[in-house]
């Protein structure tokens, strides 16, 4: 792709004055989220002491994109009322983690870093999805407990934090920013855990005192980037971004008001800080988490590509609507004010918008890890109430079967989840046929055994 590049030459802006907070996983939700919260925050304040550096985790990709740009990027919004493009500048500083695994080390552990945001996913953690717990045996978090460079989330956020206790730093607040639940308290059982195995105490008894882990939840539907997204932001700007984002308009973050020590003014760029993000987590999770886990299965079965041209089949929307009406809303305890069946409504409007492009695929990727907290938890209380879980079966049925006929599944687990299918295809169709039989008995449920 020709023509003048992105950069601060090209678009000038005020950039921040310092660095403050370091963020782990530079993908583009972190870009398209906290950092044009951050950014928003500088500008409202007039206070521009909160730049970023970001780290990227699994390749140097992103960074190498943004270097050249000075790491500036476009923000293109899709959708009604989308807002024009615009150039994000709270990006100061990229490190590349994959290449230089010590630099992050010393990163976290800078005097000038109050706050530590991460957007690593949920496999990023290294946990077991059904305890909660580290995964102390996965060789990579071992080879942390040694004397290497940590590689791993967990051990990267440990050894800063040691690495800060010796060096006299000052506190700081470890704010995750993924979709899993008590995401603060569950990124705290796992430093500690961490710490434990390496025989720290010393730390522990730092970390109690000087590092908070609050609770948050974030939203907004940021999809890959594609060729076509790259062209039409270098139509409407006149410059080439290489690592523009694309996110619809709405955009959403509720944090945990407990924090170490200073932090970026985040509620003047629309934040809310709350005692307790609980009901927020619960309502985004089994709400709109699991209603695109459900629209992506189901919408692959059903050989859509797009979430908006599942949500746009009745058949799919209505599943969709019977989970939430008569599955979610019965047992979940929603933020005071909101009405968890239009909260659904506003959700499935927000899916179906057709400029977004997220792929059915995309979203499909992960659910070993994704599955447990969207669908399963509702399936527990509703049993232990003496309800009947049919849609979350039909939810579960249709993951089974991506299991069984993807041929390249992308997911930590994919190995282990095959060899519990088994691995001939007479077996693949009869678990197909068995989890199709799990389902509500109705046409949605026939397309999905049709169709494996």
């Amino acid at each position: 792709m020709s023509g003048e590049r992105l950069s601060a030459r090209t678009a000038p802006s005020a950039t921040p004055e310092s660095v403050g907070i370091a963020h782990l996983g530079l993908g583009a939700f972190h870009k398209a989220h906290q950092a044009v919260f951050t950014e928003d925050a500088m500008l409202a304040a007039g206070d521009r002491r909160w730049g970023i550096c970001g780290v990227t985790q699994r390749s140097g990709r992103a960074a190498a994109l943004l270097a050249p740009q000075d790491c500036r990027y476009t923000v293109l919004e899709r959708g009604p009322d989308a807002a024009e493009p615009r150039v994000v500048s709270a990006l100061c500083e990229v490190v590349d983690g994959s290449a230089d695994p010590a630099a992050v080390v010393e990163l976290l552990a800078r005097e000038d870093i109050r706050v530590i945001t991460l957007t690593v996913t949920e496999k990023g953690y290294r946990h077991d999805p059904a305890t909660g717990d580290l995964d102390l045996a996965a060789p990579e978090v071992l080879a942390d407990l040694t004397d290497r460079p940590p590689r791993t989330v967990v051990g990267q956020l440990v050894r800063g934090l040691q690495r800060r206790a010796g060096t006299g730093a000052g506190p700081v607040t470890v704010v995750s920013c993924d979709n899993l639940p008590a995401n603060g308290r569950t990124l705290r059982r796992l430093a500690q855990q961490f710490i434990d195995a390496a025989g720290l105490a010393e730390l522990a008894a730092w970390v109690s005192e000087h590092v908070r882990f609050p609770a948050t939840m974030v939203d907004r539907i940021v999809p890959a980037t594609t060729a076509d997204d790259l062209a039409e932001v270098r139509t409407r700007t006149g410059l080439r971004d290489e690592a523009a984002v694309v996110a619809e308009p709405f955009r959403q973050w509720v944090i945990e008001d407990d924090f170490a020590a200073a932090r970026p003014p985040w509620e003047l760029a629309g934040a809310v800080l709350v005692a307790d993000v609980e009901p927020w987590e619960a309502l985004k999770l089994r709400v709109l988490n699991a209603s695109h886990s459900m629209l992506a299965y189901l919408g692959l079965a059903c050989r859509h590509a797009t979430i908006a041209e599942a949500v746009a089949e009745p058949l799919l929307a209505g599943a969709c609507r019977g989970l939430i009406g008569s599955e979610v809303a019965p047992v979940l305890a929603a933020p005071s004010g909101v009405d968890v069946r239009d909260y659904g409504e506003s959700v499935l409007a927000r899916f179906a918008n057709p400029a977004l492009r997220h792929t059915t695929a995309q979203v499909a990727q992960d659910g070993s890890q994704k599955l447990g907290p969207r669908l399963l938890d509702t399936a527990s209380e509703q049993l232990a109430s003496g309800g009947d879980p049919s849609w979350v079966a039909l939810g579960v049925a249709a993951w089974m079967r991506h299991i069984a006929t993807t041929e390249t599944l992308d997911d930590p687990l994919a190995g282990v989840l095959r060899d519990a299918l088994g691995g001939t295809q007479p077996t693949r169709r009869a678990v197909c046929s068995a989890s199709s039989g799990s389902s509500r008995r109705n046409s949605l449920g026939t397309r999905l055994s049709a169709t494996r």
